[in-house]
C-alpha cells in the first residue's frame, strides 16, 4: 500500500489545529490537517465561515472571532482534507483516514493530535429519554443549522457552557423555562482559594456576568445548589425534578439540556499507549507531555483541549507552541530560534489560564451527578446500570477493562466515550481506590466506525 509523505499531519480542525497548521506552515513545514467536518472550525468555531449574520449576532463575538482563524489557515499552504473520519494514528506516526467511503493514509514525520474535547457524562435517573440532550449538542444544532427548540427549555449543572448556551437561546427567541445549577455554597467558598486567578482573568468572569444579568433581565429564573436531579417521563422527557434552597421543585419540559463541563477527547492518545495522569483538578485524565506538548512517544504532540481544558485561546496558543516544537524537530527551525518565538506565547497562555483553578473549583461536578445511583444507566450501548457495575466489583471485576468482559460495558458504538469516566468513578468509589489506581479502557483502533469491506479496499 503506497502512502502519501508529508511533513506534519494534525488531526483536528478546531483553534488547536488551525493555529498550528497555519504557523507550521509558514516555516516551510508541509502540512496537511485532517478534519471530520467539510469546513475548518472546530466545535467551538463550527461552520463559522459560512455563518449568515444573523446566527453570527445569536451566537456572539466570541464565535465570531473564529473567523480571523479560519481566514488565516486557509490562506496558508497548509491542506486541508476535509470530511476526513481519522481512525487510526499508529505510534509510527501513519495516519488512516475514511473519506467518502475510501480508506486512505499517509506517513507524517510528526503528528499534532488536536482532538478537543468531550462533554463529560451526566449519568442521573432519566438522562437517557428522548428530549434529553446535551448543552454542547444542542449549541452545535444551533451553529450548523440555525436548529432551535420548538419550545421552552431547561438548562441544568455546572459550567459556563450553560449561561453561554441559555444566552444564545434568549438571543434567538427560545424561551429559556429555567437555570437550574448545581453551584452551591461549598463550591464558592472552595473557589476563593483561587480568587488572585480570578482577578487576572477578569474578562472571563465579566463576559459570564454579562450573560448572567442579561437572564436575568429576560426574566428566566435561576436555581441555585440543585440537587437530586432526576428527569421525568416513561417515553419521553417531560419534568426535570431536583431539590433546591431545601424545596423539592419540578419544571415541566419536553426539552432538558445538561451539562457538567467538558473534558479532553484522549481516545487517540489511550490508543497509543502514551502515558497518561488523573487530574483531580478536572476529574480526568489528561496526557502526559513536556512544554511543546509531546507525548512520550517519539514525534507524537497533542495541543489544545485534548491536553487539558483551557478554552479556545488557550488551545490557539497550544497549537502554535506545538508548532514550533514540530517544526525545531523538523530542522526548519533553530533552537533557539524555538525558544525565542515562543516566549511571548507562552507569557499570553499563562494569563489566560490564569482563571481555570477558579472555574474548576467553582464549577466542580458533583459526586451524585458523576457516581449515579443503582438504577441508573451508565454504558447506554450495552445497557449496564451503575448497580451491576458495582455487582461486578463484588465479583473482582478491578477496572474498565475488565468490565468489558463482566458485561460487555464500554463495547458498544461509541467505545467508552459516553461512559468511560463513569466507569472508572463508579469502579473507583465502589473498590475505595483513587481513579488513577482503576484506570482507563484499553482504547484500540478503529476510533471512528470503519466497515470490513472499505478496510479490505485499501488492502
Amino acid at each position: 500500500m503506497n502512502s502519501e509523505q508529508v511533513d506534519l499531519a494534525i488531526v483536528g480542525g478546531g483553534p488547536a489545529g488551525m493555529a498550528a497548521a497555519t504557523l507550521a506552515a509558514s516555516l516551510g513545514v508541509s502540512v496537511v490537517l485532517l478534519d471530520e467536518q467539510t469546513a475548518p472550525g472546530g466545535q467551538i468555531y463550527r461552520n463559522v465561515a459560512a455563518a449568515p449574520p444573523g446566527r453570527l449576532d445569536v451566537l456572539g463575538p466570541d464565535y465570531a472571532a473564529g473567523r480571523a482563524l479560519v481566514d488565516a489557515f486557509q490562506r496558508s499552504t497548509a491542506r486541508h482534507i476535509g470530511a476526513a473520519a481519522v481512525w487510526h494514528v499508529s505510534a509510527e506516526r501513519m495516519v488512516h483516514y475514511l473519506q467518502d467511503g475510501q480508506v486512505k493514509s499517509l506517513q507524517a514525520r510528526q503528528v499534532i493530535l488536536c482532538t478537543g474535547a468531550l462533554e463529560r457524562p451526566f449519568p442521573i435517573p432519566g438522562w437517557t429519554l428522548p428530549g434529553v440532550l446535551s448543552a454542547g449538542a444542542a449549541q452545535i444544532l444551533l451553529k450548523t443549522a440555525d436548529a432551535r427548540p420548538s419550545e421552552p427549555v431547561v438548562l441544568a449543572g455546572c459550567g459556563p457552557l450553560l449561561y453561554l448556551l441559555g444566552w444564545q437561546y434568549m438571543r434567538a427567541g427560545v424561551p429559556v423555562r429555567a437555570i437550574v445549577d448545581t453551584t452551591d455554597a461549598a463550591d464558592r467558598r472552595r473557589a476563593l482559594a483561587h480568587v488572585g486567578g480570578a482577578i487576572a482573568g477578569w474578562r472571563y468572569l465579566e463576559k459570564g456576568l454579562t450573560m448572567m444579568r442579561a437572564l436575568r433581565r429576560a426574566g428566566v429564573p435561576f436555581y441555585r445548589g440543585a440537587s437530586g436531579l432526576e428527569v421525568e417521563g416513561d417515553d419521553a422527557a417531560h419534568a426535570l425534578r431536583f431539590v433546591s434552597a431545601g424545596r423539592a421543585q419540578r419544571i415541566e419540559s419536553r426539552v432538558v439540556l445538561l451539562h457538567q463541563g467538558i473534558v479532553p477527547n484522549t481516545q487517540f492518545t489511550w490508543s497509543l499507549r502514551a502515558a497518561h495522569r488523573w487530574d483531580d483538578a478536572q476529574l480526568c485524565f489528561v496526557p502526559i507531555t513536556d512544554d511543546w506538548g509531546a507525548l512520550d512517544l517519539p514525534g507524537l504532540y497533542v495541543a489544545g483541549d485534548g491536553r487539558g481544558i483551557g478554552g479556545a485561546l488557550a488551545a490557539a496558543l497550544q497549537g502554535q507552541l506545538s508548532a514550533l516544537g514540530a517544526a525545531c524537530a523538523l530542522g526548519r527551525l533553530p533552537v533557539a530560534e524555538r525558544d525565542r518565538r515562543a516566549l511571548p506565547l507562552r507569557a499570553e497562555l499563562a494569563a489566560h489560564l490564569r482563571v481555570r483553578p477558579f472555574l474548576d473549583a467553582l464549577y466542580r461536578p458533583k459526586a451524585q451527578n458523576r457516581v449515579p445511583a443503582d438504577d441508573v444507566l451508565v454504558c447506554r450501548c450495552e445497557e449496564v446500570t451503575a448497580g451491576t457495575l458495582r455487582e461486578h466489583v463484588k465479583l473482582g471485576c478491578t477496572g474498565p477493562n475488565q468490565a468489558k468482559s463482566f458485561g460487555r460495558c464500554g463495547m458498544g458504538p461509541c467505545q467508552g466515550r459516553l461512559c468511560g469516566l463513569t466507569v472508572t468513578e463508579v469502579i473507583a468509589d465502589a473498590r475505595q481506590v483513587s481513579p488513577e489506581e482503576v484506570g482507563y479502557y484499553r482504547i484500540r483502533p478503529p476510533i471512528k466506525p470503519i466497515t470490513l469491506g472499505e478496510l479490505a479496499r485499501e488492502a
